[in-house]
């Protein structure tokens, strides 16, 4: 989604939400744990736990929580087997999504994801349908501060970021995704702290929802899917147009 759109502020102030209320908690520990499954416990040698152990300390998880997700992924602690898949399927509108999903039963997930597209107008969609239509970024969130667009393109492209974008109140950094946490480190070398920094699909161009009933169904499809239980992150290629925004909201 465009970053200038008012559905991703939208979409940055639920996050903030969840925040609040106690789920990020479920969806951190769980990105620790495969993190650590796939790449080992060690920090220094796996770039995605150094990065998930940062988002966990900005937001105050447990360091105690940290060590037992992290034990749980590389078999120290018992715990359920858990696997990280990313289902794929079409909103109204033909919108794309992806579902980036953590859990202990996969038949379970994916029986679940398929109800859920089916009730919300939507349909369930096979491996690769959608993919295509996105590329894996790393997406680094700064507040605006004073920091204005010639100088965040000039940290960005000393940091090693590929792209930047107008996000309201944020400044959007894209680099490629393996290069997520050396873009972050060296923006907080240079004194810009990141707000967040996310592994992301990103789509190659977008659908604007000019339509309100269709806006008020792809968002409650979305919804629906980023507050399921095993969700880690849903990524779609729509934008709210500007006339409608208000009336969804």
């Amino acid at each position: 989604m465009a970053g200038h759109n008012k559905w991703s502020k939208v979409k940055h102030i639920k996050a903030v939400v969840d925040v609040k209320r106690g789920k990020v908690f479920s969806k951190l520990s769980k990105e620790l744990t495969v993190a650590a499954k796939n790449g080992g416990s060690n920090p220094d040698l796996n770039a995605r736990l150094r990065s998930a152990v940062l988002a966990a300390r900005a937001a105050n998880f447990p360091n105690d929580n940290i060590d037992r997700a992290i034990k749980k992924g590389t078999g120290e602690l018992e715990g359920a087997a858990i696997e990280e898949i990313t289902y794929e399927g079409y909103g109204p509108g033909g919108v794309a999504l992806m579902v980036e999903i953590v859990t202990d039963n996969r038949n379970r997930a994916a029986n679940d994801l398929r109800v859920m597209f089916d009730k919300n107008q939507g349909s369930f969609a096979d491996a690769g349908s959608v993919a295509y239509m996105f590329s894996r970024l790393g997406e680094i969130r700064i507040e605006k501060g004073s920091l204005t667009e010639d100088a965040i393109t000039e940290l960005a492209l000393e940091a090693g970021a590929d792209d930047v974008q107008d996000a309201g109140d944020d400044w959007l950094l894209y680099t490629a995704f393996e290069q997520t946490f050396h873009v972050a480190s060296a923006l907080r070398e240079k004194g810009v702290t990141p707000t967040s920094q996310n592994l992301i699909y990103k789509p190659a161009s977008t659908i604007t929802i000019t339509d309100v009933e269709v806006g008020r169904a792809i968002i409650k499809l979305y919804d629906v899917l980023d507050d399921y239980e095993d969700t880690q992150a849903v990524h779609a290629n729509f934008e709210i147009a500007d006339e409608i925004a208000d009336e969804l909201s």
